[in-house]
């Protein structure tokens, strides 16, 4: 019978590094044997190190029956054991072989029964102190509330049923970079808390190791390792020792761990949804073993972490979440009117970034930016539109690094983390966050974890601190960020779907107004047309006739006195057709609205009609008047009717005065849908007129009085009303009988009026 070892010789490359084949080694550490059993029972594989603890060698336990070897009773007893699977991964088997007790290991690999074997421990901590030590570990664990503090927590548990000299929970990040998250350690040693370690130091097939194998030992790491001997009898003959406890570490690991001077380790794995999240590393500075029940212990502590992971992260970010809920429910509970000027009350609540908690924020709408807090410029803003909007981007996109998708906007340090949210087909949301330059500090140069010279490869041999700078990246947006973001995208959205149906419905109803007052309009035209009108051309028709009957007998005085009443009829004529024009020239001109200083509007007209003012004796008192939103020559017009209406309508008791008094900031007034920034009232002593007759006075050719009263087509106030409606405002009147009449003007406001509270 020829005979083999199974040791994996392989040389380790650069082209193979991270596909070492760790799994095979074919060899174990040497404090304890291995024994590899087909399932007819005959010992296929065997350690050469079974001469240390029996008078047989190896090459004599190949190929034989177990029980030929070490007794039925022991097979038996085996058997037994390997049939209660739920026991065997907690508790070794304690068992005699050969007049030695031991404690057994076992487990299948490919159709192989491995057994482990290890000497008992003598003085091995009992079961009962374990169970007290886990006990008061438990009831310190509900004491603590975030994840950093658990890990602490089991850190110094875990050392204090242990015994080693440094214990770490070591956290991976997606990359696999390591960081030490938790430590207790002996006081003389430099502490490695917040080191972090590039994910070569542990490649991943080693990760994949930890996953299937959740406990490592390594009793002395300046072991000898045993080689694995088995019958020669196939090629490519081999041993899977995934799952073995004895196992010999990669060569590299090994110099790994004498480079930082380690002795002795335990590595306990942190399993969470599947994937390794970390690993309970213990060290020490010299060899050391531990009996199983202080194993189990220590793999329980692991079992607490994973198990608080979720609900410890839950409670860590518990506090800031609800905070985020709070600012959400606040913006969106706003009592905002449906209009597009709520835009700026929403830009500028601080809810707004405190929802994401962002530095600033952009809505862009209708190709207007409102912006609030720190952010980019508004060409930046739209071309970081037209970026995202190039990558197809269907509703969100969310990252801390633009960078690394927007290599453009490299060194902007105004934002390098931002939420986009799409708001419909015109419309857009960005939350940003600056730049925030973070210090890494590595347990060496990541860039050189791994060494090549002439003998090979090895791991780097210095770990001193190395500082990296990280710039070009925000802090990362939390998931709970990130939902309240979209929720609050969402609510966004329906309010701009409500503002452009309030819109359209305004714009329809305006349409309405303005058709039915076309239609009265139509209407009194074609009256004055068919009376006032024809009235005069009565007269110069009469006279007229009359002259051309007495042609031969009229006097010249007669002539003159007749052709003066024709002169007058035709004046009257003229002056109606000239007021029809003026004011169906008038049309709605909201679109070209412009900042007009109604002070320069007054001035003008006062020295415009100067003679008028001073043959009726009147007086003009005015306080400061505001900058509108409107249009120069149409207020200029405005402003000449309504003085006009009242030197006209002066009382013959007293002087004329005229008293114009305005609102000085911008104010909201709410007359139905309408909204209005600033008033004017022009206030007089004049006639005035009945209250019943407030509304008609601003109806086209409507005139309170007789012609021989008081001249004039009952046009100047029609004029009025037709000009503030064109502007986008609107004109009242309020008469006082033998008092005077107040006219009060409003105006639209001005979409840059940003102080208003809406």
């Amino acid at each position: 019978m020829k005979i083999k070892d199974i040791v994996n010789r392989d040389l380790v490359n650069l082209s193979n590094c991270e596909h070492e084949p760790i799994h095979i080694p074919g060899k174990i550490q040497p404090h304890g044997f291995l024994l590899g059993i087909t399932l007819q029972w005959k010992i296929d594989f065997c350690t050469e190190n079974v001469a240390v603890y029996f008078d047989i060698s190896h090459t004599q336990m190949l190929g034989k029956d177990f029980s030929e070897v070490f007794g039925s009773e022991a097979e038996d007893e085996i058997l037994a054991y390997t049939n209660g699977d739920e026991f065997r991964d907690a508790f070794p088997l304690e068992i005699e072989l050969l007049g030695k007790l031991f404690q057994i290991n076992i487990h299948k690999s490919d159709g192989i029964y491995i057994l482990e074997a290890e000497l008992l421990f003598a003085d091995r901590e009992k079961l009962a102190d374990a169970y007290k030590q886990t006990i008061q570990f438990v009831s310190q664990m509900n004491k603590t509330t975030s994840l950093k503090d658990l890990c602490a927590l089991v850190a110094q548990g875990t050392r204090e049923i242990t015994g080693y000299d440094r214990v770490m929970i070591y956290r991976f990040d997606e990359q696999y970079n390591g960081e030490v998250f938790a430590e207790d350690c002996r006081e003389d040693l430099e502490p490695f808390l917040g080191l972090h370690y590039p994910h070569t130091d542990i490649p991943a097939q080693a990760r994949e190791l930890y996953i299937r194998n959740q406990l490592r030992l390594i009793v002395d790491i300046n072991y000898e390792a045993v080689p694995i001997y088995t019958v020669d009898d196939k090629e490519g003959k081999n041993l899977d020792l995934s799952l073995s406890i004895l196992r010999s570490t990669s060569p590299i690991h090994v110099e790994y761990l004498k480079n930082i001077g380690v002795g002795a380790t335990l590595t306990i794995s942190l399993i969470h949804h599947g994937k390794l999240w970390g690993l309970i590393a213990c060290h020490h500075y010299s060899e050391k073993n531990i009996s199983p029940e202080i194993r189990l212990a220590a793999k329980l502590q692991g079992q607490f972490i994973t198990s608080q992971i979720d609900i410890r992260q839950s409670n860590d970010e518990y506090i800031n979440a609800q905070k985020t809920i709070l600012a959400l429910e606040q913006l969106t509970s706003l009592d905002l009117p449906i209009v597009k000027e709520s835009l700026e009350k929403i830009i500028a609540a601080p809810q707004l970034l405190e929802i994401a908690n962002a530095s600033g924020v952009s809505i862009i709408s209708r190709d207007k930016i409102f912006k609030n807090g720190l952010t980019p410029s508004d060409d930046e803003i739209l071309n970081l539109i037209e970026k995202i909007n190039q990558k197809e981007v269907v509703e969100i996109f969310s990252t801390n690094n633009i960078t690394e998708h927007f290599p453009e906007f490299a060194g902007n340090s105004n934002f390098a983390g931002i939420i986009y949210h799409s708001i419909g087909s015109n419309g857009h949301i960005i939350w940003f966050r600056p730049e925030t330059i973070s210090e890494i500090k590595w347990g060496g140069d990541p860039e050189k974890s791994i060494i090549k010279d002439s003998n090979g490869l090895h791991p780097r041999n210095s770990f001193a601190i190395w500082k990296e700078i990280v710039k070009n990246q925000s802090s990362t947006w939390k998931q709970y960020e990130i939902n309240a973001a979209s929720q609050y995208a969402h609510t966004l959205h329906n309010q701009l779907i409500l503002i452009m149906l309030s819109e359209e419905e305004e714009k329809y109803r305006n349409q309405s107004e303005i058709l039915k007052e076309t239609n009265s309009e139509l209407e009194n035209i074609n009256w004055i047309s068919t009376h006032d009108l024809q009235e005069p051309l009565r007269k110069i028709q009469l006279i007229t006739s009359k002259m051309l009957s007495e042609i031969d007998v009229i006097s010249t005085e007669s002539i003159s006195n007749s052709l003066e009443k024709v002169s007058k009829s035709a004046n009257r004529m003229s002056g109606l057709l000239e007021d029809i024009l003026k004011y169906t020239r008038i049309k709605n001109t909201r679109d070209t609205l412009q900042e007009v200083n109604l002070n320069e509007i007054l001035e003008a007209t006062i020295k415009e009609m100067s003679e008028a003012i001073k043959e009726s004796n009147a007086v003009i008192e005015s306080q400061n008047l505001p900058e509108v939103h409107a249009i120069g020559f149409l207020m200029r017009q405005l402003f000449v009717n309504i003085i006009q209406n009242s030197l006209k309508y002066a009382s013959p008791d007293r002087a004329p005065k005229i008293t114009i008094t305005a609102s000085q900031e911008p104010v909201i007034i709410h007359d139905l849908y309408k909204v209005y920034c600033h008033w004017v009232r022009f206030s007089d002593n004049g006639i005035g007129f009945e209250p019943q007759y407030q509304a008609s006075i601003f109806k086209i050719f409507t005139k309170l009085h007789t012609q021989e009263q008081y001249t004039g087509s009952g046009i100047g106030l029609a004029l009025c009303k037709k000009i503030m409606q064109a502007v986008g405002g609107d004109i009242y009147a309020e008469g006082r009988p033998g008092e005077g009449t107040d006219i009060i003007i409003y105006f639209p406001c001005d979409p840059a009026d940003t102080l208003l509270p809406l």
